[in-house]
């Protein structure tokens, strides 16, 4: 399965901070001096890893509590 480059609407405050932990997510990505974020995904698991990433910088903490709770709800039946 092959999904082709994405380019990321990512604010410049935490635009590096999403490109390093992809970088060690080993996902391919690139920021170039358009100042765009674009992301290499070829597999559904990059494309889960990427919204992971992204969701954790830019979510509210509030958010993500209950994506957690949701998350252990499911692992719990």
């Amino acid at each position: 399965m092959f999904f082709d480059e994405q380019i990321l609407d990512i604010p410049r405050s935490v635009r590096w901070q999403i490109y390093h932990r992809l970088q060690d997510l080993m996902i391919n990505c690139s920021c170039p001096q358009d100042g765009s974020l674009r992301v290499q995904v070829n597999t559904l698991q990059e494309a889960m890893l990427v919204h992971s990433t992204v969701m954790q910088f830019l979510s509210p903490r509030s958010e993500l509590v209950s994506w957690l709770e949701v998350c252990w709800d499911q692992s719990i039946k």
